[in-house]
C-alpha cells in the first residue's frame, strides 16, 4: 500500500552538491519516519539521516554539517540536501519510511535506492 519513489541522485566531483527526493504515497499513516540510508558495494547498509512527523531529526556523524534533511508533509516527501561531497560519499542512497500506531511499528518500506557517485 506504500510506494516511495526517489529522484536526485546523479555523478559529481568531489565539493558538489546534490539534493536527493523521495514521494510517499499510499496509506503511510500520520505518524511515522521519513529517512535515507547509503549502501557501498561490500559494505553493510547505514543510517545518513532521518525525520519524523513531529520534526525531530537524526544524522549520522559523518554527514553532519554537509547533510541536510527535511520534508515537505503536504506532499509526503522528504529530501536530502548533500553539500561538501566527498568519494566516501559514493553509494546507493535508499529511502525509508516507517509508519507507526502510537508506538507500535505498522510498517517499513524502502525505496529503490538512487546512485550517488563522487569523483576524487
Amino acid at each position: 500500500q506504500v510506494q516511495l519513489v526517489e529522484s536526485g541522485g546523479g555523478l559529481v566531483q568531489a565539493g558538489g552538491s546534490l539534493r536527493l527526493s523521495c514521494a510517499a504515497s499510499g496509506s503511510i499513516g500520520s505518524r511515522n519516519v521519513m529517512g535515507w540510508h547509503r549502501q557501498a558495494p561490500g559494505k553493510q547498509r547505514e543510517l545518513v539521516a532521518s525525520i519524523r512527523s513531529d520534526g525531530i531529526i537524526n544524522y549520522a556523524d559523518s554527514v553532519k554539517g554537509r547533510f541536510t534533511i527535511s520534508r515537505d508533509n503536504a506532499k509526503n516527501t522528504v529530501y536530502l540536501q548533500m553539500n561538501s561531497l566527498k568519494p566516501d560519499d559514493t553509494a546507493v542512497y535508499f529511502c525509508n519510511l516507517v509508519s507507526f500506531s502510537g508506538v507500535i511499528m505498522r510498517g517499513t518500506y524502502w525505496g529503490q535506492g538512487t546512485q550517488v557517485t563522487v569523483s576524487s
